[in-house]
């Protein structure tokens, strides 16, 4: 399959965050860890409308952001923009996985990318909203980009679902007490996040006041787990971005 993209940018965000102060933050902070211009990381925002045409050969490598859409609900469940960005975004996925091609879901990623490649995607290992310790497996210590990361380190988290059972054939690469799958890698070029490593507290804070109604947290508790987390360290999350992308360059050639 061959889409065609009116753009000749470097890297491909696919978002779908339809609160714009939200958006703007998760874009900004992917921009600034991974020292990219808007010219380097252009941003298509699905929820707003239609998927445009997309040619991936005139792109280095996509990249997947979170999302408010629970990708194990049912269909009927699910709103007509979610339906429609997923029918729009699945025939995309399966190409980058086929070609494995460089990508980086986060936290949407497992939900999307997770059951294209088919992976099991569920409530049981879901996450409150604050700060987990991941620790990276032997896969992951010998990882192209993940050895990039301490051997346990702090980052944010916050989803309802997650990998119950991973992909066939994937290396699981760091987990959590919590969540067995924190990372993980399809073939050489395609890695999935449960974490975000893009998140820094101010991006945080940003999400606990736009999502409170959510059912990541309880909505009364919204303003404490801002000042709970105020002190958390995750800067060392961080360093997964620049690791990507740099992977994803040598692999682009």
């Amino acid at each position: 399959m061959r889409h065609h993209v009116p753009v000749s940018h470097r890297f491909l965000f696919l978002a779908s965050r339809p609160e714009d102060e939200v958006a703007d933050d998760e874009y900004a902070s992917l921009l600034r860890l991974g020292d990219l211009r808007e010219d380097e990381l252009v941003r298509v925002r699905m929820e707003a409308g239609p998927l445009p045409d997309i040619d991936l050969d005139a792109v280095t490598g996509v990249v997947l952001g979170g999302s408010p859409f629970t990708s194990s609900i049912p269909h009927s469940r699910k709103s007509a923009t979610q339906r429609r960005v997923e029918a729009e975004l699945e025939p995309v996925l399966a190409e980058v996985l086929e070609r494995d091609m460089p990508f980086l879901g986060i936290c949407y990623g497992v939900g999307s990318m997770g059951m294209v490649a088919g992976g099991v995607v569920d409530s049981t290992y879901r996450e409150d909203t604050g700060p987990v310790t991941v620790t990276l497996t032997g896969a992951g210590l010998a990882d192209d980009v993940a050895r990039a990361l301490p051997p346990s380190f702090d980052a944010f988290v916050g989803h309802t679902e997650a990998f119950r059972f991973p992909p066939p054939g994937a290396a699981v690469l760091a987990g959590s007490a919590t969540c067995p799958v924190q990372l993980l890698r399809l073939r050489r070029n395609v890695y999935i996040t449960q974490f975000h490593p893009e998140m820094s507290h101010a991006s945080l804070t940003v999400r606990i006041r736009a999502y409170k109604h959510h059912g990541y947290f309880a909505p009364e508790t919204a303003e404490h787990l801002i000042a709970g987390t105020a002190g958390v360290d995750v800067s060392a999350a961080h360093a997964l971005i620049p690791a990507w992308l740099e992977h994803a360059r040598r692999a682009g050639g």
